[in-house]
C-alpha cells in the first residue's frame, strides 16, 4: 500500500471544515446526524481523505448506534487500529491505513461472522457504486 502524506494545509484545502475536524483531528459527528447510506447497489466505501477502499457494501449493517456500522474491513491491511484513552474511556480507534484518517472506533458487540462493529463517522467515508 502506498502511504498518503499531506501537510495540514493540503488536508484543509481538500476537506470541508467538518471533514477535517473528524478525519484529521479525531472528532466525532453527533449520532444520527450523518449520511445514512441506505444503499442497495453493490459498491465500496472509500476513505474521504485519500480514496482508499475500506469497506464493502455487503459488510454494512444497521446497528442502531447512529453511525454507519460494518462487521469487517475490506482487507486486513486497509484499516489500522490504536488504543484510544480519550474522554475517560478505553476504546479501539480505527484509521485509514493509507493516510491515517480517523474513521471511528471498533467494538466487540457486532454480528457474526466477526462479532465486530466498526462504528464509522459518515463524514470520513464516501460511497462508490460498482459500474
Amino acid at each position: 500500500m502506498t502511504k498518503v502524506v499531506k501537510s495540514d494545509q493540503e488536508w484543509r484545502e481538500i476537506l470541508s471544515e467538518e471533514e477535517y475536524y473528524i478525519t484529521r483531528q479525531k472528532g466525532t459527528e453527533p449520532a444520527f446526524s450523518g449520511k445514512a447510506f441506505d444503499i442497495t447497489k453493490d459498491g465500496v466505501f472509500k476513505c474521504r481523505c485519500c480514496g482508499a477502499e475500506l469497506f464493502e457494501r455487503t459488510s454494512k449493517y444497521e446497528s442502531g448506534c447512529g453511525w454507519p456500522s460494518f462487521f469487517k474491513g475490506i482487507s486486513n491491511d486497509a484499516i489500522k487500529t490504536e488504543q484510544d484513552t480519550s474522554h475517560g474511556m478505553i476504546r479501539t480507534e480505527i484509521m485509514c491505513a493509507a493516510c491515517d484518517a480517523h474513521l471511528g472506533h471498533v467494538f466487540d458487540d457486532g454480528p457474526e461472522p466477526t462479532g465486530q462493529r466498526y462504528c464509522v463517522n459518515s463524514l470520513s467515508i464516501q460511497y462508490k457504486e460498482f459500474d
